[in-house]
């Protein structure tokens, strides 16, 4: 082998092990990244504020929940309006409810907004009103923790919120008035038969085969203390076949306005057809069990009530009359600051 071919092979022999050392440092440096877990990125859990930390508070001021899902108007009249169906909001955090009821009550939020409106002018004063804004797809407020919010932390808090703002409105009436009303206010649709009650249905708890009685099987003390105005009934002069569905029942006062309702005088029950007599808002938040606030829910038909503005207006106006007079004739004060 001559001297240039030996030069030549050297000179291959160093470019490969070259060409080794850097492929071999590259993968161990490869393989050392891969082995070195990366760092783990740290969630911190979402701890919410004690509930009432955004109190005191104050009429003309509005307050809200979390992410704005919960609204809060503060009053100072000794009524409460409370509207859990009729939100649009469907955020992403809250997957939807997977059982029970999920339909929305149509225009509820605006018409118990009107409602607020028309009683600051007709009364001088505010109503304390609880509105929930997210769909009933994502928070039924009107239902217990569990079957409201299916697990979800965020509809939860939601829930909590709406009740707390439900129980400071009650625990200032208290303090403050003694007694007052809350209303829950719904909306009901057309049968599943396709038969459509344009009766406004008022649920105090009684249910609908209960109600068909006659006055004289119904008007008992046991029947009263069921009730969601329990301590209504007993402020009253009237007994309670009168505050239920006689002459000077909040049924009887609507249907003096045009709007005819169940129980009324001229409505006493519903006769068999589908009624709703009350649910998880009016038996905690009426005075069935303890407390000076008596309840009742408001199933409102769409036409002529939940249907546009004009009908908003005119109903809010009728409804503020009739709680005006019951209230003055069962509590036996006006409302009037």
């Amino acid at each position: 082998m001559n001297l240039s071919t030996l030069f030549k092979k050297r000179t291959i022999y160093k470019l490969m092990f070259s060409v080794f050392l850097i492929a071999s440092c590259e993968e161990a440096k490869n393989t050392e990244e891969a082995s070195t877990p990366a760092p783990p990125i740290i969630v911190e859990p979402e701890i919410f504020p004690e509930l009432g930390y955004d109190g005191p508070y104050e009429v003309g001021s509005v307050y809200y929940g979390r992410e704005n899902y919960i609204e809060y108007h503060p009053g100072d009249i000794p009524i409460i309006l409370s509207a859990p169906h009729g939100g649009r909001l469907t955020p992403i955090e809250i997957p939807n409810r997977t059982y029970g009821t999920t339909v929305t009550d149509d225009n509820t939020y605006e018409l118990t907004k009107v409602i607020m409106d028309t009683m600051k002018v007709h009364f001088g004063g505010t109503p304390h009103v609880i509105l929930c804004r997210l769909k009933r797809t994502k928070l039924d407020a009107n239902r217990d923790s569990i079957e409201a919010a299916q697990g979800n932390k965020y509809a939860l808090r939601a829930w909590q919120e709406y009740h707390h703002y439900i129980n400071t409105a009650k625990n200032k009436i208290e303090t403050e008035h003694y007694s007052g009303l809350f209303f829950d206010m719904h909306g009901h649709g057309a049968n599943p038969d396709g038969f459509y009650d344009l009766r406004t249905w008022l649920g105090y708890l009684i249910p609908g085969d209960v109600l068909d009685q006659s006055d004289i099987s119904l008007n008992t003390k046991e029947n009263a203390n069921k009730t969601s105005i329990r301590s209504l009934i007993d402020t009253s002069g009237f007994d309670f076949i009168q505050v239920l569905r006689g002459k000077s029942s909040f049924g009887a006062l609507l249907d003096s306005l045009s709007y005819k309702s169940v129980p009324s005088t001229n409505d006493p029950g519903p006769s068999g057809s589908r009624y709703f007599s009350g649910g998880y808002n009016t038996a905690r938040h009426g005075s069935l069990s303890s407390g000076m606030i008596s309840a009742i829910q408001i199933e409102a038909p769409k036409p002529g009530i939940r249907q546009n503005v004009s009908t908003w207006s005119q109903f809010a106006h009728s409804f503020t009359i009739a709680v005006d007079e019951y209230f003055f004739r069962h509590i036996n004060r006006r409302i009037k600051n």
